[in-house]
């Protein structure tokens, strides 16, 4: 039998989801965990394959299991047995062939910049003090309707067959005035990104990208070109990890 399982975790402590040698990943420390508790040897299977340091509010996964089992008693164990940044959320029944990842239909991601010094945000958010211009950025959002191919955002000799995403959506946000010290201040800015798929690094490269329309380093045009350019040596840096989130995997019914 199939089962889906969902979670979440602060991706700090380790080399992205995927099983790697001689590096800590999440997908390895449920794998242990999941076969300690079952009595069975797991492998389960994740809807992305996020890199390291970045966090996941929602992640999904699969796997087999030849037997029945009590959601509610596996979740709390699980949840005491695992560490502290990963949080188990669900275990449900799907069909024999749903799978996390080719099964899934949207995908969300949020980049979050924090714009003043900040004790709190450091290990979840990117500290960015130059001014962006929001309004220009939220324009280049909507240069990326037009365009399916982003071979531009992607991490270089990567094993895709194609470079073509659909975005749904794509917006900046900046949040409302807060007391900081003596003066209000909009210290956080969060980009929201929805699409069928994303390659490898892509989300990272955008953003990198668009803070330099933000800062006045590249024009609305510019920032076409280097979609149509196809050429990662065009686009800009990749921000760090540490503020992007995978928030929101969506299925369709059947796999229920």
């Amino acid at each position: 039998m199939r089962y889906f399982i969902e979670l979440a975790y602060k991706g700090t402590n380790y080399h992205g989801w995927q099983i790697q040698p001689e590096a800590n990943s999440v997908q390895e420390t449920l794998n242990k965990a999941l076969s300690m508790l079952l009595k069975d040897t797991i492998d389960i299977v994740g809807a992305g394959r996020t890199d390291a340091g970045v966090h996941a509010k929602q992640m999904f996964a699969h796997f087999n299991f030849e037997g029945e089992i009590e959601s509610t008693h596996l979740i709390y164990k699980l949840n005491s047995y695992l560490p502290k940044d990963i949080v188990i959320y669900d275990i449900f029944k799907v069909f024999d062939e749903a799978h996390a990842r080719f099964d899934a239909t949207k995908r969300t991601y949020e980049y979050h910049i924090h714009t003043l010094k900040d004790a709190f945000e450091n290990d979840g958010s990117y500290a960015f003090h130059l001014p962006l211009n929001i309004k220009k950025m939220n324009e280049a959002c909507a240069i990326l309707f037009r365009h399916n191919d982003f071979e531009c955002f992607s991490k270089v000799n990567t094993d895709v067959n194609t470079f073509n995403c659909t975005i749904f959506e794509a917006n900046w946000t900046r949040d409302a005035a807060e007391q900081i010290g003596a003066k209000q201040h909009g210290t956080k800015v969060v980009f929201t990104i929805a699409a069928d798929r994303f390659l490898r690094n892509m989300v990272r490269a955008i953003v990198g990208t668009m803070i330099n329309i933000g800062t006045g380093k590249i024009s609305l045009s510019d920032f076409e070109n280097i979609i149509k350019s196809k050429d990662r040596r065009q686009s800009g840096y990749s921000v760090p990890a540490h503020g992007l989130y995978l928030t929101k995997i969506e299925y369709g019914k059947k796999i229920f």
